[in-house]
């Protein structure tokens, strides 16, 4: 059970930032009308802000280093997935870190989820 939590939580991971680094209009594919995100402490609710939120970003593209990424089975078989990483910006010299954290629910009985609480930071200092 613990490893089948680890697999889907590094997969979901892997293909989120494939999706957030190659084609960010697709993200919201991955939230339904109840998800939460809360981006630099502003918090917006459902797929759609979701989507305006990440489409207002001021950069178009980017790439994410990932350092790190922790999952743990929580209720109703959901997962929590702590990511750690670095965020590469064009034109700029220096990474920056962040920590997101990710509550995925399960959507379907076969196997797929959706993000229920999405949680961004930087981390400065």
């Amino acid at each position: 059970m613990e490893e089948q939590v680890e697999l889907v939580g590094r997969a979901f991971v892997d293909h989120y930032y494939h999706l957030f680094d190659e084609d960010r209009a697709s993200l919201p594919s991955l939230y339904q009308p109840t998800s939460m995100l809360t981006f630099e402490g502003q918090r917006v609710v459902g797929a759609q802000a979701i989507a305006e939120k990440l489409s207002q970003l001021p950069f178009d593209q980017c790439q994410h280093l990932i350092s790190t990424v922790d999952s743990q089975p929580s209720s109703a078989g959901g997962i929590v997935v702590f990511v750690s990483g670095s965020l590469r910006l064009p034109g700029e010299e220096h990474l920056l870190r962040f920590s997101q954290m990710f509550h995925l629910i399960p959507s379907s009985p076969g196997g797929s989820f959706f993000v229920q609480n999405d949680m961004f930071r930087l981390n400065y200092g």
